[in-house]
């Protein structure tokens, strides 16, 4: 079978799928989606579901099979992409006359999206949707009542609004509102505003479910600079994965492809080492380097580079296919990974300068300037550093720039220590009694680092950006990295 793969761009990307869920089909998508209990969680009948994350963490990809599933239910869930609320939310007026802009806007906003479902749409009706005190689901009960045997319905739309009048529900999907962020002042009030909204029409209106998904930097500074959102906290649920997690998604896809049966709770119990039998279809089973890298399994190898993103993996393997193709190779082997390394640490680092340069204009400065020095290289892990020696280390850079937040606020060395752990850039790091390494993210312990209090953890620059620190030797991270335990 192996000898039959051939490594084009369409087999690629039906392979290991599009990084972006937007472009994915939503057949595919759902061959090879793999659900965890985010999805249960986000999907649930409650009122506000906020759903937080990373870039590249699959929150567009749920949203796009959660919509899908709730149609085959005859249930009625409503896109809301940016565009449609692209004017809401901007009028300098003091903050409970923004919050009623988005209360008024959304209601319109809903009603449209609605009526044009049902085949109801009119002008007459719609005008209606904003007039205070408005309950938009009795209204939109009432108007289909008086309209539907007056107007001539497909036998879909027919379905469609016989089950509205049954379950009286709109779920209601806000994606994608980091398009266009700065991190402002303006935006993070924008942006809260928008919330307390959501929290009221919620309240307002029972069976109008609402699900957000807003990127994590975007959540932190709103939820840090509004103290109005601790009432939304208990709605919050974040995207993260766990690296067993991601493998499984990875065998998903890959057993999919090849049409066979996929049990999930089968491959989620199946220890890892087990597991990587089934990547032998595309790639060598074990990784042919130096140093600590030497003979380790792929597996390991692909788990140690990824940020705990879905897409890191996408854009890892993907890379490393492309060049399998260059020389017509039938698996992806470890030269074709040391070819795209450097690559995919370039890549890696300017989506994290695209990212959160919003909230630290100077971000590129930080991160290049955590390359190690000389001495640091000589030392047995340049990369590594006790809270002390980070603290240092980022004083250092500071003698250089001045960092300053995008709210005005100069930034002392213990909050870029804080920002570098919340970006991934850092994590945390422990050697735990067995000798193995933990490595804790940002998502997983959000309290570590709050004030750079020394928990018995130690520091450390993510592998995913040590080609773009260190290209000059970079065979020194073979021979120094130790790789990721799970």
């Amino acid at each position: 079978m192996n000898r039959a793969m051939v490594f084009d761009d369409e087999t690629i990307q039906k392979l290991f799928g599009f990084e972006d869920a937007e472009s994915e089909s939503i057949e595919r998508l759902k061959e090879y989606y793999f659900k965890k209990d985010t999805f249960d969680r986000v999907t649930a009948e409650l009122p506000l579901r906020i759903l937080v994350g990373h870039k590249g963490t699959g929150k567009s990809a749920l949203f796009k099979v959660a919509i899908s599933e709730e149609k085959e239910a005859g249930n009625l869930p409503i896109l809301i992409k940016p565009d449609d609320i692209a004017e809401l939310g901007k009028n300098n007026e003091n903050f409970l006359l923004r919050i009623r802009q988005w209360k008024y806007g959304l209601i319109k906003i809903i009603g449209e999206k609605v009526f044009s479902e049902f085949g109801l749409y009119d002008e007459k009706a719609t005008s209606k949707l904003t007039q205070f005190g408005l309950k938009l689901i009795s209204f939109i009960s009432e108007t289909i009542n008086v309209a539907k045997d007056n107007i001539s319905l497909t036998e879909g739309q027919k379905i469609l609004t016989d089950n509205f009048l049954k379950k009286k529900g709109i779920i209601v999907y806000i994606d994608d509102l980091d398009r266009g962020w700065e991190g402002k002042k303006e935006d993070i009030i924008r942006i809260s505003a928008l919330l307390n909204a959501i929290r009221d029409l919620s309240n307002e209106n029972s069976g109008l479910l609402f699900k957000v998904s807003l990127r994590s930097d975007v959540y932190y500074l709103v939820r840090t600079s509004d103290e109005s959102t601790d009432k939304i906290e208990g709605s919050v649920v974040w995207c993260k994965w766990t690296n067993h997690e991601i493998l499984v998604l990875l065998i998903k896809r890959i057993l999919t492809y090849f049409g066979d049966s996929v049990d999930e709770n089968t491959l989620m119990k199946t220890p890892q080492l087990h597991l990587r039998f089934h990547l032998e279809r595309v790639m060598e089973s074990t990784f042919s380097g130096r140093g600590k890298w030497e003979n380790v399994y792929m597996y390991k190898i692909l788990m140690s580079l990824i940020r705990k993103r879905p897409r890191d993996l996408v854009k890892l393997c993907s890379l490393a296919a492309q060049q399998a193709q260059q020389t017509n190779s039938p698996l992806i082997k470890t030269e074709h990974f040391q070819a795209i390394f450097e690559e995919y640490s370039q890549g890696r680092i300017q989506d994290t300068i695209n990212e959160y340069k919003s909230e630290l204009p100077n971000i590129e400065n930080l991160l290049f300037g955590m390359r190690p020095t000389k001495k640091q290289r000589n030392a047995s892990d340049g990369y590594i550093y006790t809270t002390a020696e980070l603290i240092q280390k980022l004083n250092n850079i500071r003698q250089h720039t001045n960092f300053i937040f995008k709210n005005g606020r100069k930034a002392s060395a213990n909050e870029l220590a804080q920002f570098l752990y919340k970006i991934n850039f850092l994590t945390a790091r422990k050697i735990v009694e067995s000798g193995e390494i933990q490595r804790k993210y940002f998502e997983e312990n959000r309290y570590i680092s709050s004030s750079f209090v020394d928990f018995g953890y130690d520091w450390e620059v993510h592998p995913a950006f040590r080609w773009v620190l260190q290209p000059e030797n970079i065979n020194e991270i073979f021979n120094k990295l130790a790789l990721s335990h799970d």
